[in-house]
């Protein structure tokens, strides 16, 4: 047997280093990696991030659907159809008084999906000396 042919018998180490993660903490199972992909997908949308946005900076934290048609330029049922979304991500809560609907932000959920994100930090690359 030449050598060419013994080196392609020899299994070869597997250099795993770019694949590894970094010690930034586990990788999600697949249920967690279901539910955030769900809420980053409600919040994959302009429109929706511009409501999110709108919510959180409205006086006392709460909007109602009438002050959010105007901003996004977007009729009133287009408008209460981003923020069911947003609602049923748990972004959002909606409080009905009479015939207009209040949303207020979910701080907690904000926090949930920002705090999964920080595990995704780039790798240290050495700095040059």
């Amino acid at each position: 047997m030449t050598s060419v042919q013994i080196a392609r018998q020899a299994p070869k180490a597997q250099d795993t280093s770019c694949c590894t993660p970094s010690g930034s903490g586990p990788i999600p199972s697949v249920e967690k990696a279901q539910k955030l992909a769900s809420l980053l997908k409600a919040l994959a949308e302009p429109t929706r991030l511009q409501l999110l946005s709108l919510v959180a900076a409205h006086e006392g934290g709460e909007a109602c659907v009438c002050d959010l048609t105007e901003p996004v330029g977007l009729s009133q049922p287009t408008v209460s159809h981003h923020l069911k979304i947003l609602v049923e991500a748990g972004l959002l809560t909606r409080e009905k008084r009479g015939v207009w609907a209040y949303y207020t932000l979910v701080p907690e959920r904000v926090a949930h999906i920002a705090s999964a994100l920080g595990h995704f930090t780039a790798p240290q690359m050495p700095t040059a000396r």
